[in-house]
């Protein structure tokens, strides 16, 4: 007489799904914990961009001037970069075969990423304390009041939230940590670089000067610029051209992630269901 294994019942309610996502995110941390050296590109890496712009770019741009403008591209890079995370940890757990094992448990498939995302949301937060530091030792402060400037951290950590469920879609299709890292920088790279993070959008040419000035990484920069009260733009560079998204960038910010989740989130589950059914 042959036996048929049963199907996991899964919980359900409001109280379940809480309780699976702190799950996840204990164990995500833990693993950190164990492994620390998978901290270094979430300190170190900020550490030497913070370093690196500010006295290789700085001098051609204005100093200390351009110091003040760089941090709040450099914060923003930081968080869109942690997508990289994001991915790089659900492929490694896709490729070990943990992400089926979980599946097979009665647990709630979202919080399985949803653990993963609000981990690196937390990474996050270390790394923007890094540059924080960083920033004060290359000059840069911050002019604006304490409830602006954690404004600021709040709006870069769910940015970078939203972020990082495009990080997940790209880790639970990738067949290894090492292509999903690829593809992902294949995307955040242009996304981070045509935008005013480092530059004024008007010193760039036609098609991309335009789609820097909507790129929510160019709103988040002067969203946090604002709130921590830095120049726009060195007098020494041209002037950010003016835009609604330019006029209104916290509100402009929030709504580019609001959007980034809509698409994202429906998308992660839709493909965690294809990898197993």
């Amino acid at each position: 007489m042959t036996t048929v294994a049963a199907r996991p019942v899964r919980r359900e309610g409001i109280g379940s799904f809480l309780m699976d996502c702190a799950t996840m995110t204990q164990r995500n941390l833990l693993v950190i914990l164990r492994v620390p050296q998978l901290l270094l590109g979430a300190t170190v890496q900020p550490l030497m961009f913070v370093l690196l712009f500010s006295y290789v770019l700085g001098g051609a741009l204005g100093g200390s001037e351009y110091r003040q403008f760089l941090m709040g591209g450099i914060f923003t890079q930081t968080v869109v970069f942690s997508a990289g995370f994001t991915a790089i940890g659900l492929a490694t757990d896709s490729r070990e075969g943990i992400v089926e094992r979980f599946h097979s448990l009665p647990m709630s498939r979202l919080a399985i990423v949803l653990g993963r995302t609000l981990t690196d949301a937390l990474v996050s937060v270390v790394s923007i304390a890094v540059m924080i530091g960083a920033g004060f030792v290359v000059g840069w402060r911050i002019n604006g009041s304490v409830g602006s400037a954690l404004g600021a951290i709040a709006l870069l950590v769910f940015f970078g939230f939203a972020m990082s469920w495009m990080g997940a879609v790209v880790g639970l299709i990738s067949a290894t940590a090492e292509s999903a890292q690829s593809v992902l920088m294949i995307i955040v790279f242009p996304l981070t670089f045509i935008s005013s993070a480092f530059i004024p959008s008007a010193t760039l040419p036609g098609p991309l000067r335009i789609f820097a000035q909507w790129n929510p990484v160019t709103s988040v920069a002067r969203a946090t610029r604002e709130a921590f009260g830095n120049p726009i733009a060195p007098s020494t560079l041209i002037n950010e051209p003016v835009t609604w998204a330019s006029s209104n960038p916290m509100l402009y910010s929030f709504i580019a992630s609001i959007v980034l989740l809509a698409i994202f989130v429906p998308l992660t589950l839709k493909v965690s269901r294809g990898r197993v059914g």
